[in-house]
């Protein structure tokens, strides 16, 4: 196997030996806040403070950054590639290297926008793992990162770095915040700061951590519970307008926006296949034909839910 690096990490060590947190950024080469965020997490852990080690990945994906793109020149998608392979192309071997990585740890947190393409909500989310010890302790890192809603989903959709930790038993959380081309510097200072707070919640990290009430917390056992391209996809190609805001709750049937032509003489109403809260929406204005729009938390056919004031 070729020994040619194929992505930086930082190493961060604790004053006194202990557990492995592992944090990813760009797993995707078009998602710049989680990129920013880890950088800043190497001045903004304490080492003093710190028991134990973190491990600093701000950019997985470095051949799919550098094209300005969601995807490598193999054109994988690398967030469905894991575990991967050693002697696969560029985006298997990335994979292959970070479940290593992923092995190695006690802990991991995946950090991810809306890319290019669309805009997300803040939000946590962690796999119904089958194991209720790695559940619990997912359970806790993703209420512990303070964003307003938290989403437990399958736990066998494969490809993911999530499923290569659950294969490996390590508790894993995911978190989405952010996207549209720029970096917002509120999620930024956002996902910093959630990570210091699990490394908080872990015994990790001796800090002061002020808690934030959680507006939405559900688990969804499904299937295909946790892909969030799988519904509101559009019907025809053409420039999309949105009619919905971030956080809106919506109806089956309510208007999600409209896709209309060149020329504004054919007009697609869009409308919701679920009820809930709008966690993403497309933001990209055009949009090609079974491309998805939105992304929704159902609130009205779920397996279990828990709400927090």
């Amino acid at each position: 196997m070729s020994h040619t690096k194929l992505f930086e990490s930082l190493t961060i060590e604790g004053v006194q030996p202990g557990q492995h947190l592992l944090i990813l950024g760009g797993v995707h080469g078009d998602e710049y806040e989680p990129m920013a965020a880890v950088r800043q997490l190497n001045s903004r852990i304490v080492t003093e403070k710190l028991t134990g080690r973190v491990t600093l990945v701000p950019v997985l994906n470095q051949p799919a950054y550098e094209r300005m793109n969601r995807c490598g020149p193999d054109d994988l998608d690398l967030a469905r590639t894991f575990p991967g392979s050693p002697e696969g192309s560029i985006s298997q071997q990335i994979a292959h290297e970070a479940t290593l990585l992923i092995q190695s740890a006690d802990y991991l947190i995946d950090l991810h926008t809306g890319g290019l393409i669309s805009n997300l909500a803040p939000f946590s989310g962690y796999t119904l793992h089958p194991d209720p010890t790695i559940l619990e302790t997912q359970r806790r890192m993703a209420r512990a990162f303070n964003l307003p809603v938290v989403w437990g989903t399958s736990a066998h959709l494969d490809g993911r770095t999530l499923s290569a930790a659950r294969d490996h038993g390590v508790p894993a959380i995911y978190a989405e915040w952010g996207g549209g081309s720029g970096c917002n510097l509120e999620a930024v200072e956002g996902y910093t700061t959630g990570c210091l707070s699990v490394l908080s919640e872990l015994g990790m990290l001796d800090i002061p951590v002020e808690q934030k009430p959680i507006q939405y917390h559900f688990e969804d056992d499904r299937k295909e519970s946790g892909h969030l391209q799988l519904q509101n996809h559009a019907s025809v190609a053409g420039f999309f307008e949105p009619a919905v805001q971030l956080m809106q709750r919506v109806e089956v049937g309510d208007k999600l926006g409209s896709i209309c032509s060149t020329t504004g003489d054919e007009v697609t109403t869009v409308t919701a296949s679920q009820t809930g809260i709008i966690l993403g929406i497309r933001t990209l204005p055009y949009v090609e034909k079974d491309e998805w729009l939105a992304v929704i938390l159902e609130t009205d056919n779920k397996t279990a839910s828990i709400r927090d004031d």
